[in-house]
């Protein structure tokens, strides 16, 4: 049997890869790589550690690529028909886990597990099955596979029966729903969740919050962890890897164009966000709107630069939501502009140079999520601000569990108490949010990319 083994000594799994493909006007296809903290990750182990990454093929021309047998070395894409995909990407993974794991329903209305709900988890079924099997066969004799996220938490149980020799992690790059508001789950649905996940060796948490909130759910609803092991691994900026690119003359064109849309002299607000519902966008903008009322000396003297990049624009609830975060940032600028001064300037077209820019142009970063397994960008603005900017952070924010001490915490439900924070951060004198800013800047390194993945592989392997 054991001749049947791949060779792949480490192995990682998620739904989407580190390359995907792109069909030119002449039939030809062309692959453009992707970064991130698993690909500096994988890096980090060297090439000849014999690392494979298995992931799915999204768009056409990633099943066109896996269909005339492209691929890049160390990549296997697996050609899951798009209507499974579908299914389990759109319907279950994003408009069930998602929304339970960010307590987003509406409850009144929301959600309605029926015939349509049970169609669709059997495509997440067949989706996860179609990894461990890749998994399975890839895998070389007590290899260690590192699965990522909410898209594929069946896996690791369905894997250790297809090999229990290897050594199987799981890791969760959001949060985790306490069990009052998991038990929303059809029963028999989060029981094969949780026992899917405590099918791995070890699963990682990027907070010690989302991690007891499983363990409660296990114990709740599972009969506890079993011999499965938890653990912590906060991800942090890669602060090399901004600082280059932040530097590059593309950015310093975007700042030239960012400065000339703020005006000279004016204090700038940032934030940098997918139009996803838990970033809380929207509310973001009310309260800056509401400092605007409640302190009139900062008309004309500040402007809320809003990146709002569309996000899962398939999904009608995502379009709705985009649609209004245009819609109020018109509304403050009709209510507050004037011939010289626009208050808010918005961008809902991903530009990441832009995005950098505005971070080192920061005064003030404006992170107030409904709910956030993490959120970088909390951690990326203290590296990059050129002055150092202060931090309005909330308090449901994976973050804030190593940033809160420096950062000013809030309510993201509370728009006044927001627009009071956003005062506040504004009148910092610079020598205070300058040393807060370095603090900051230090916690949200402590555990760059690569460790990060390192840390979790050695843990993996060392048993703890």
């Amino acid at each position: 049997m054991a001749s049947t083994f791949g060779a792949a000594q480490v192995l990682v799994a998620s739904n989407r890869g580190p390359v995907s493909y792109v069909k030119d006007d002449d039939g030809s296809l062309r692959a453009k790589r992707g970064g991130g903290g698993l690909v500096s990750g994988l890096s980090a182990i060297g090439p000849d550690a014999g690392a494979l990454w298995v992931c799915s093929a999204l768009s056409d021309g990633d099943r066109e690529a896996v269909r005339r047998g492209l691929g890049e070395d160390g990549v296997r894409m697996l050609d899951i028909p798009a209507e499974v995909h579908s299914d389990a990407y759109n319907g279950i993974a994003n408009s069930v886990l998602w929304f339970v794991h960010h307590m987003l329903y509406q409850t009144p209305l929301e959600p309605v597990f029926d015939a349509e709900f049970r169609r669709q988890w059997a495509s997440y079924e067949t989706y996860n099955r179609a990894f461990a099997e890749a998994l399975a066969e890839e895998a070389a004799q007590g290899a260690a596979v590192l699965v990522q996220d909410y898209h594929l938490t069946l896996v690791p149980g369905m894997l250790r029966e297809l090999r229990p020799d290897l050594r199987i992690g799981h890791f969760s790059h959001t949060p985790w729903a306490p069990p009052e508001y998991f038990r929303m789950l059809p029963d028999d649905v989060a029981l094969q969740i949780l026992r899917g996940m405590l099918g791995a060796d070890r699963l990682g948490f990027l907070t010690r919050r989302w991690a007891d909130a499983f363990t409660a759910c296990c114990e709740r609803f599972a009969g506890g962890l079993g011999d499965t092991r938890i653990g912590v691994h906060g991800l942090g900026a890669d602060p090399d890897f901004l600082r280059e690119r932040a530097h590059r003359a593309d950015v310093e064109e975007r700042m030239a164009e960012l400065r000339r849309e703020i005006g000279e002299g004016r204090r700038a607000i940032v934030r940098v966000d997918r139009t996803e519902l838990s970033k809380n966008i929207v509310r973001g903008l009310l309260a800056y709107r509401q400092l605007l009322a409640d302190h009139p000396e900062w008309r004309e003297r500040v402007v809320h630069v809003a990146f709002a990049y569309p996000s899962r624009q398939d999904l009608a609830v995502y379009r709705d939501y985009t649609a209004e975060v245009q819609r109020v940032a018109e509304a403050i600028n009709e209510e507050y502009g004037t011939e010289g001064w626009r208050p808010v300037v918005l961008h809902v077209k991903d530009d990441f140079a832009r995005s950098l820019a505005a971070y080192r142009l920061a005064d003030v970063g404006l992170i107030n999520p409904i709910r956030d397994g993490m959120n970088l960008v909390a951690k990326e603005i203290p590296v990059l601000s050129d002055q150092g900017a202060a931090l309005v952070l909330s308090r449901e924010a994976g973050a804030h569990e190593e940033m809160g001490e420096d950062a000013i915490t809030v309510n993201p439900y509370d728009i006044s108490a927001t627009a009071e924070a956003l005062h506040e951060a504004l009148t910092l004198s610079p020598a205070d949010r300058a040393e807060r800013c370095k603090r900051l800047a230090a916690a949200a390194t402590a555990l760059p990319p690569a460790r990060w993945f390192l840390d979790q592989l050695n843990a993996l392997r060392e048993g703890s």
